[in-house]
């Protein structure tokens, strides 16, 4: 039975009940009733484990070192509300011991001279570049099922996730470890998406978030009295992203070319072999020994493994300057946002190429 919240609406409590069966009732024919029970399973148990944050707050019971990461988490969940305009709900204001490290684990997939993601429709959150796992050796069972029918394959972990509003999603032990700033930064992204979704548009969707995280996260600090970043860490990101990017573009542009598969296995591994090389003199000479990235670069690398990236930032320079365009208001900002998602989507890219003016 699951245990009652008052703090939570009743549309909340209806769909906890019903949730399984809307997920059966909307799936194709061909879909697994089994993928699709872990996913009801896993989302029953996250609610089953929201208590409000308040709660915790009061109960000095709790452990000290949670109970000051989550009044710092109001803070940031209140300025998301009030300053950025983001969704004012129960969201945010429930915490969840999920007891692992991440809340799902995302398996990527493409063939293997190509960089179009197998892409997995779901009845509320449409189609997505990615199959989710609530258990990693879930996971890793549907990679090495799709490594078997020749696909380049990659698993991320995942510390939260946007329901859309459907329910209260709550804080998850799974964002606590990167500190209060990180999980800041959590809560504007997942707020985002709950602000605007573009069905079938992953790019879109998290280059928004994206954006809105970034620039909310600046704000943020503004609005503390902390000094600026010092942009050192944003400008290797930006820079590694960049090179991943390029190699993207580079072997989009190889798998275009009519190549017997041997040359072309050798060609996509001498793109690979060209960024970690690219990358590590770019660390050595102007990183000042920064080897955040190092661990990622020096594992076995696949077409799959750099799908997040394009995902996840495609467009964020384009939301940034429609943001400028908009004089930095979040309204307008969001109000132009939702006119962008409401074109058909090639007529959507043609309007995000031409704010970054490409």
């Amino acid at each position: 039975m699951i245990r009652p919240l008052p703090s939570l609406g009743l549309l909340d409590r209806v769909l906890r009940i019903l949730f399984p069966g809307m997920l059966l009732l909307f799936l194709s024919g061909c879909a697994s009733v089994s993928y699709y029970s872990q996913l009801a399973s896993g989302q029953l148990q996250l609610l089953r484990a929201r208590e409000p944050v308040a709660q915790v707050l009061a109960d000095p019971s709790r452990d000290p070192m949670l109970r000051a990461h989550l009044t710092q988490s109001q803070k940031a969940r209140t300025f998301a509300s009030q300053q950025l305009h983001l969704p004012d709900n129960q969201s945010y204001r429930l915490y969840a011991d999920i007891g692992r490290p991440f809340v799902v684990w995302n398996v990527f997939a493409t063939p293997e001279f190509s960089l179009t993601a197998q892409n997995h429709c779901f009845p509320i959150a449409g189609c997505v570049a990615y199959r989710g796992y609530y258990s990693q050796s879930a996971a890793r069972g549907e990679a090495a099922l799709q490594r078997l029918k020749g696909m380049d394959v990659s698993i991320g972990g995942v510390e939260a996730y946007s329901t859309l509003g459907w329910f209260n999603d709550p804080i998850l032990s799974s964002m606590m470890g990167w500190g209060d700033e990180r999980l800041a930064t959590l809560i504007f992204h997942e707020l985002a998406h709950q602000r605007f979704y573009v069905k079938d548009d992953t790019e879109f969707n998290e280059s928004f978030a994206t954006f809105v995280e970034q620039e909310g996260t600046r704000q943020w600090r503004a609005s503390r009295g902390l000094a600026a970043d010092n942009g050192a860490q944003a400008q290797h990101r930006d820079q590694f992203i960049q090179l991943v990017m390029d190699t993207r573009t580079r072997l989009e542009n190889l798998y275009a070319l009519p190549l017997p598969a041997d040359q072309m296995r050798q060609r996509k591994a001498a793109e690979f072999e060209r960024l970690r090389h690219d990358y590590r003199q770019l660390r050595d000479s102007q990183w000042a020994g920064d080897k955040r990235y190092d661990a990622w670069i020096n594992a076995p690398m696949n077409n799959a493994r750099l799908l997040p990236f394009g995902l996840y930032d495609q467009w964020v320079p384009a939301f940034a300057a429609l943001y400028r365009q908009e004089g930095g208001d979040w309204l307008k900002f969001y109000a132009a946002v939702e006119q962008l998602g409401a074109l058909p989507v090639v007529e959507r890219k043609v309007a995000l190429k031409a704010l970054t003016g490409s």
